[in-house]
């Protein structure tokens, strides 16, 4: 179903619905009539396939259209559907948005209110604020997150600023679960302020934008990052505690225990709290992986079938696919199951060790002691890849960070948290929340210290697509099969690997509407960076290199000797050839020799004849990874054809009608 779904991506062009309809149908016959056990499964994963497929093109055709944005500062109006506490302000979603009292937007937006702001908008509020809007930005060099999708499949049509104060006209008094999370957030941080506040306020409501990036930092550097993302612990902490205080609760009453099946009554009570704790947090990816593995769990034991196998995955990555098919390219989704998937097949290999280790005493300590680390590197391993892929780095320290964060956590922290929604009625939640910024603490101190180590990240340079599918796919048959046959699934994860070791990187690298351009020079990666840059493309040469860059020279030579800067131009003498990188518009020298021209703005008659690449061309086909080799040039450019609906055309092209622009 992933394949089918994955297939959907990576095609050139916007599919027609009905193959994958007719194929679904033939695959599930073939699979029906199949007379041997392969063409019975060939058919069922042709049907799954197809499935995916049509799921993730039925959610394309259901989404809305983009909404043209204005590019001056407008009023904008709209109903409050979320609102984020940040370390400075707070960020609210929109809908029903109105631009200079025109007709609704068909999507959602949102806004960054200004510091200080006093308007303290809730969701169900009219919101009335001028701000500066723009679409969702393009990917900040080839193979980067592409954020333009993941906004069109969220129903997201813009992002923006406040230029002004935010006005209430009134409020429509709604009383869902984004107001009780929004709620919750602000008492939380009224009586834990600062970064233990804001970190108990994710673990409650899952809003985790008043977290400090330096915090956020150190806990992806040491590994520790799954603690600030609601996910399968954090479902599994919540569901423990309320199964144990059920249980043993009601097993203490003697009545009780002789008339009712406690163990049973106590699932299903914990089922319940988890199932609210998932929609308190939001019911993302990872936590709906978790609560539908839950479910099943639960099942299981009502009816006496063994719950936490490979099945019960299955069933929940089929649950999540159908909700949110577009998860499947993400981060969250790739990490979760990785790590789930390496868990439960560790623990059927390592089912007769446990029964080694006997349950009782010492035993029982050191079960405790071994499955925690096991645990910590199964996941942590498991997830290594795909953190290298997205993030172009990892951290290295996961398992002795876990060792003390997870327990912290788990029997401390967790339990803290909540019994304050508890005490919130009474307004008593300070009396939980103090001793959990305790241990908050304790987990901020552990995070520092880790990541301050030496070699605590690793730096991985990008990797091409075809590694992490094939080291997917090797982790997927590793963690399928109990025979030797299961081992055949290293091969695949070491093709992966060898792939992006081998994998030539790019010679330079010309970011999005050109605001940052890289060059990999010998041993130094430089940059020209101009105003405006994100901060996803001034870290793009770590990322696509892994390694630290620093700035062209304004004039002379950079320390390796191969480039020579002017006011004007700086030429980078690179192994396949000599490539020129122009300052201003103009002609002064001469540009015979030169194998190509970047040029960060619209180039006019600037070395004609000579292969170029200017500000105008990335506005059309995106960011560009250049490779020269003995004087010839290959690009590959972020957006290969724009027959795809989530690519949102430049202003330049909707104005004018241009046609899309042609695939390189």
């Amino acid at each position: 179903m992933a394949a089918g779904i994955i297939l959907y991506f990576s095609l050139p062009f916007e599919p027609p619905l009905w193959p994958a309809l007719l194929t679904l149908a033939l695959a599930f016959v073939l699979a029906i009539r199949a007379r041997t056990p392969l063409s019975r499964a060939a058919g069922l994963a042709l049907c799954f396939s197809a499935a995916g497929f049509a799921t993730v093109r039925w959610a394309a055709r259901e989404a809305a259209p983009w909404d043209p944005l204005p590019r001056h500062a407008v009023h904008v109006a709209g109903v409050v559907q979320a609102v984020e506490p940040l370390p400075a302000g707070e960020r609210v979603t929109l809908r029903d948005v109105s631009l200079d009292g025109r007709p609704p937007l068909a999507r959602t937006v949102r806004l960054r209110l200004r510091a200080g702001d006093p308007a303290g908008p809730s969701p169900g509020d009219l919101l009335d604020v001028r701000a500066l809007l723009r679409p969702p930005p393009p990917p900040a060099y080839p193979g980067a997150w592409d954020m333009r999708r993941d906004a069109f499949f969220a129903g997201i049509g813009g992002y923006g600023f406040a230029v002004g104060p935010a006005t209430l006209h009134h409020a429509a008094g709604t009383a869902d679960w984004r107001a009780l999370r929004a709620a919750i957030a602000d008492r939380v941080l009224a009586a834990l302020p600062g970064d233990r506040g804001a970190i108990a306020a994710v673990l409650l409501t899952g809003l985790g934008g008043a977290i400090p990036s330096i915090e956020r930092q150190a806990f992806q550097d040491s590994g520790l990052a799954h603690l600030l993302a609601v996910a399968g612990l954090h479902v599994g902490i919540v569901m423990g505690l309320f199964f144990g205080l059920v249980r043993y609760g009601l097993a203490a009453i003697e009545w009780v225990a002789l008339r009712v099946d406690v163990r049973r009554l106590a699932a299903v009570t914990a089922l319940a709290a988890g199932g609210f704790y998932c929609v308190l947090t939001g019911a993302h990816v990872p936590i709906l992986r978790s609560f539908a593995m839950a479910s099943v769990v639960v099942l299981g034991l009502l009816t006496g079938r063994p719950a936490l196998t490979i099945r019960t995955l299955a069933v929940a990555a089929v649950v999540v696919m159908l909700m949110a098919p577009e998860a499947v390219m993400g981060v969250s989704f790739q990490m979760s199951f990785a790590a789930v998937l390496a868990l439960v097949a560790g623990a059927e290999a390592m089912r007769p060790f446990w029964a080694w280790t006997g349950e009782r005493g010492w035993g029982r300590i050191g079960r405790c002691g071994i499955g925690l680390f096991t645990t910590s590197l199964l996941a942590g391993t498991a997830s290594l890849p795909f953190a290298c892929y997205h993030f172009g780095r990892a951290a290295l320290f996961y398992v002795p960070a876990n060792l003390v964060a997870v327990p912290l956590t788990a029997f401390w922290v967790m339990p803290w948290c909540l019994a304050s929604l508890f005490l919130m009625p009474w307004h008593a939640e300070a009396l939980a929340l103090a001793p959990a910024g305790w241990g908050i603490g304790g987990l901020v101190a552990i995070a520092r210290d880790v990541a301050s180590w030496p070699g605590a990240v690793l730096p991985a340079r990008q990797m091409p697509p075809g590694s992490i599918l094939l080291i997917a796919a090797g982790l997927f048959w590793l963690g399928l099969w109990r025979s030797k046959l299961r081992l055949a699934g290293m091969a695949a994860i070491i093709a992966g690997g060898l792939l992006a070791w081998f994998w030539p990187a790019p010679d330079l690298v010309v970011g999005a509407e050109t605001r940052v351009i890289a060059a990999h020079v010998g041993p130094e990666v430089l940059t020209e960076t101009g105003r405006g840059a994100s901060r996803f493309e001034r870290e793009m040469p770590d990322r696509v290199w892994g390694l630290p860059a620093t700035a062209f020279p304004l004039v002379g030579d950079a320390a390796s000797g191969a480039v020579r800067c002017s006011a004007y131009a700086c030429d980078i003498r690179l192994a396949g050839g000599l490539a020129r990188l122009l300052r201003d518009p103009g002609s002064p020298d001469d540009c015979r020799g030169i194998a190509l021209v970047v040029a960060p703005f619209a180039m006019r008659g600037e070395c004609a004849g000579v292969p170029q690449l200017d500000r105008e061309q990335v506005w059309r086909r995106g960011a560009a990874a250049i490779w020269l080799e003995q004087g010839r040039v290959a690009m590959r450019f972020a957006d290969g054809n724009r027959a795809r609906p989530w690519l949102v055309l430049p202003p330049v092209e909707r104005a004018s009608g241009l046609p899309p622009a042609a695939t390189e």
